[in-house]
């Protein structure tokens, strides 16, 4: 945070690669902080912030989490008139829309 000059970590990359993995987070903040309070280029992309990490030993980018795929949610409307069903990636309100078929009101299945 720039306002408070904390850094704050994610517990989990600890817990997952090791302590070796938050030394090069820790790294890679610090040359955040430094290059910040030096009113220097700070952000990802300066120079003067991939020359600091090069210098350190510290990684531009970290390891991923492995996280759990998760299934994106689906929304299922079917026509009332003649049972077309639509999948949707995003909900939307079915008395707004009427089936393209037939032109019958749609209802949301789940």
């Amino acid at each position: 945070m720039l306002s408070s000059h904390n850094i704050e970590l994610n517990r989990k990359y600890l817990i997952e690669h090791g302590q070796s993995e938050l030394i090069g987070i820790i790294k890679h903040e610090l040359c955040h902080y430094h290059l910040h309070l030096e009113g220097k280029g700070y952000k990802h992309r300066d120079k003067d912030f991939r020359d600091l990490l090069q210098k350190v030993g510290a990684p531009r980018f970290c390891t991923p989490l492995q996280t759990k795929k998760t299934q994106k949610k689906t929304y299922m409307y079917r026509c009332a008139a003649c049972g077309q069903q639509y999948i949707k990636k995003r909900a939307m309100n079915p008395e707004r829309y009427a089936c393209g078929k037939c032109r019958g009101k749609i209802k949301r299945i789940f």
